[in-house]
Protein backbone atom coordinates (compact mmCIF):
# COMPACT_ATOMS: atom_id res chain seq x y z
CA UNK A 1 0.00 0.00 0.00
CA UNK A 2 1.37 3.43 -0.92
CA UNK A 3 2.00 6.01 2.02
CA UNK A 4 -0.79 8.05 0.07
CA UNK A 5 -3.52 4.93 0.43
CA UNK A 6 -2.15 4.66 4.19
CA UNK A 7 -2.56 8.23 5.38
CA UNK A 8 -6.09 8.03 3.83
CA UNK A 9 -7.38 4.93 4.89
CA UNK A 10 -8.47 5.92 7.90
CA UNK A 11 -9.45 9.58 7.26
CA UNK A 12 -12.92 10.37 8.18
CA UNK A 13 -15.24 11.51 5.39
CA UNK A 14 -15.19 14.59 4.62
CA UNK A 15 -18.00 17.08 5.07
CA UNK A 16 -18.25 18.08 1.97
CA UNK A 17 -18.56 14.21 0.85
CA UNK A 18 -20.79 13.87 3.82
CA UNK A 19 -23.55 16.20 2.47
CA UNK A 20 -23.39 14.93 -1.04
CA UNK A 21 -23.91 11.26 0.42
CA UNK A 22 -27.25 13.04 2.48
CA UNK A 23 -28.13 15.47 -0.61
CA UNK A 24 -31.34 15.28 -2.28
CA UNK A 25 -33.73 17.41 -4.26
CA UNK A 26 -35.36 20.03 -2.21
CA UNK A 27 -38.22 21.89 -3.18
CA UNK A 28 -39.99 24.74 -1.94
CA UNK A 29 -42.83 26.77 -2.55
CA UNK A 30 -43.32 28.49 -5.82
CA UNK A 31 -43.53 32.22 -4.99
CA UNK A 32 -45.86 32.39 -7.92
CA UNK A 33 -48.06 30.06 -8.64
CA UNK A 34 -50.03 30.00 -11.74
CA UNK A 35 -47.52 32.38 -13.40
CA UNK A 36 -45.63 30.64 -16.70
CA UNK A 37 -42.24 31.35 -16.32
CA UNK A 38 -39.38 29.44 -16.87
CA UNK A 39 -36.31 28.35 -14.43
CA UNK A 40 -32.28 27.58 -15.91
CA UNK A 41 -29.91 26.30 -14.31
CA UNK A 42 -26.38 25.46 -15.34
CA UNK A 43 -23.78 22.88 -14.20
CA UNK A 44 -21.23 22.98 -15.57
CA UNK A 45 -18.70 20.45 -13.69
CA UNK A 46 -21.09 17.35 -13.82
CA UNK A 47 -18.94 14.03 -14.05
CA UNK A 48 -19.57 10.23 -13.41
CA UNK A 49 -17.94 7.25 -14.73
CA UNK A 50 -18.07 5.25 -18.28
CA UNK A 51 -19.95 1.51 -17.06
CA UNK A 52 -17.96 0.46 -19.81
CA UNK A 53 -14.14 1.66 -19.18
CA UNK A 54 -14.31 3.20 -16.31
CA UNK A 55 -12.82 6.77 -17.48
CA UNK A 56 -14.43 9.80 -16.14
CA UNK A 57 -16.70 11.49 -18.61
CA UNK A 58 -17.59 15.47 -17.90
CA UNK A 59 -20.57 16.93 -18.95
CA UNK A 60 -22.42 20.28 -18.57
CA UNK A 61 -26.11 20.07 -17.52
CA UNK A 62 -28.34 22.40 -18.27
CA UNK A 63 -32.27 22.50 -16.68
CA UNK A 64 -34.78 24.18 -18.09
CA UNK A 65 -37.94 24.30 -15.73
CA UNK A 66 -41.82 25.97 -15.78
CA UNK A 67 -42.27 25.55 -11.87
CA UNK A 68 -45.68 24.31 -10.75
CA UNK A 69 -45.93 24.54 -7.03
CA UNK A 70 -42.46 23.68 -6.10
CA UNK A 71 -38.86 25.31 -7.37
CA UNK A 72 -36.02 23.23 -6.50
CA UNK A 73 -33.76 24.39 -4.14
CA UNK A 74 -30.67 25.65 -6.14
CA UNK A 75 -27.67 23.73 -3.42
CA UNK A 76 -29.69 20.43 -3.02
CA UNK A 77 -29.35 20.61 -7.17
CA UNK A 78 -25.70 20.79 -6.87
CA UNK A 79 -25.14 18.19 -4.67
CA UNK A 80 -27.63 15.87 -6.02
CA UNK A 81 -25.82 16.21 -9.34
CA UNK A 82 -22.61 15.97 -7.59
CA UNK A 83 -23.98 12.47 -6.11
CA UNK A 84 -23.06 10.94 -10.24
CA UNK A 85 -19.12 11.50 -9.57
CA UNK A 86 -18.54 8.04 -8.47
CA UNK A 87 -21.64 6.54 -10.36
CA UNK A 88 -21.00 4.23 -13.50
CA UNK A 89 -23.59 4.89 -15.81
CA UNK A 90 -24.40 5.76 -19.46
CA UNK A 91 -24.34 9.36 -20.57
CA UNK A 92 -27.86 8.30 -21.76
CA UNK A 93 -29.18 6.92 -18.63
CA UNK A 94 -27.74 9.58 -16.48
CA UNK A 95 -29.60 12.18 -17.61
CA UNK A 96 -32.66 10.13 -18.35
CA UNK A 97 -32.32 9.32 -14.16
CA UNK A 98 -31.95 13.21 -13.36
CA UNK A 99 -34.75 13.82 -15.04
CA UNK A 100 -36.97 10.95 -14.12
CA UNK A 101 -35.75 12.56 -9.55
CA UNK A 102 -36.27 16.16 -10.95
CA UNK A 103 -39.92 15.32 -11.80
CA UNK A 104 -40.70 13.48 -8.92
CA UNK A 105 -39.18 15.89 -6.57
CA UNK A 106 -40.41 19.04 -8.39
CA UNK A 107 -43.41 17.98 -10.23
CA UNK A 108 -42.92 20.65 -12.81
CA UNK A 109 -45.52 22.08 -15.79
CA UNK A 110 -42.22 21.58 -18.28
CA UNK A 111 -38.90 20.31 -17.93
CA UNK A 112 -35.92 19.85 -20.52
CA UNK A 113 -32.71 18.67 -18.99
CA UNK A 114 -29.54 18.39 -21.55
CA UNK A 115 -26.29 17.07 -21.19
CA UNK A 116 -23.60 18.03 -23.16
CA UNK A 117 -20.35 16.12 -22.81
CA UNK A 118 -17.20 16.58 -23.09
CA UNK A 119 -15.74 14.71 -26.17
CA UNK A 120 -13.40 11.55 -25.92
CA UNK A 121 -12.07 9.30 -28.21
CA UNK A 122 -13.27 12.38 -30.83
CA UNK A 123 -16.78 11.61 -29.94
CA UNK A 124 -18.96 14.43 -28.50
CA UNK A 125 -22.61 13.14 -27.21
CA UNK A 126 -25.25 15.61 -26.15
CA UNK A 127 -28.57 14.44 -24.62
CA UNK A 128 -31.78 15.62 -24.37
CA UNK A 129 -35.06 14.58 -22.39
CA UNK A 130 -37.93 15.89 -21.43
CA UNK A 131 -41.21 16.26 -19.67
CA UNK A 132 -44.56 18.03 -20.01
CA UNK A 133 -47.24 17.43 -17.62
CA UNK A 134 -50.37 16.45 -18.80
CA UNK A 135 -53.22 19.06 -19.12
CA UNK A 136 -55.55 18.33 -16.49
CA UNK A 137 -59.32 17.93 -17.77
Amino acid sequence: MSQATADTAHEPVKYGERHIEEGQLITFPNPRPGRIYHVQISLPEFTCKCPFSGYPDFAKISIDYVPDQKVVELKAIKLYINSYRDRYISHEESINQILDDFVAAADPLEATIVGDFNPRGNVHTVVEVRHQKPAQA
